[in-house]
């Protein structure tokens, strides 16, 4: 599988996710939820995410999955201490520690980032801000299939 990660790049300088990825300051991508939420469980080693930026239309860099760790039931104390053990990878400013500060975590740890072509993405208005696809034309333009949710249930 291949996964499609949309990257918030909006705000303050310190929260530009993309950026920090393609600079190589941020090895390490977190979602979380209160209960489990894709992509938690759902991504393994050895597989591609994708990159765009939130609210444009282009797919811009992509990486390998190096490892990954799912975390459910996780205390106030082991939510903080799970992001703090990790800071160095996650790079996360104030508020984003704030925003993942969940139950349920999905750390996503990458390498061999690279800048791609530009894809054109086809935005469907039933879409999450990480999709799991069998690959990345599924969601081109031109290329692209209706998509369902059938790759992301548990």
């Amino acid at each position: 599988m291949v996964h499609l990660v949309y990257c918030d790049n909006a705000g303050k300088k310190g929260e530009k996710v993309l950026d920090k990825i393609i600079a190589g300051t941020k090895t390490m991508i977190v979602r979380g939820a209160a209960g489990r939420k894709i992509p938690h469980s759902r991504v393994f080693e050895g597989e591609l995410l994708y990159f765009m930026e939130k609210g444009s239309s282009k797919i811009t860099a992509k990486a390998k999955v190096k490892h990954v760790d799912n975390y459910v039931k996780l205390s106030e104390d082991e939510i903080g201490k799970t992001l703090e053990n990790n800071q160095a990878k996650l790079n996360l400013t104030d508020k984003q520690k704030t925003r993942w500060h969940k139950k349920c975590l999905c750390l996503v740890e990458f390498c061999d980032v690279e800048l791609i072509e530009p894809l054109e993405f086809e935005h469907q208005g039933n879409m999450d801000d990480w999709l799991i696809l069998e690959k990345i034309e599924d969601v081109v333009v031109g290329t692209s299939i209706p998509y369902t949710y059938e790759k992301s249930k548990f």
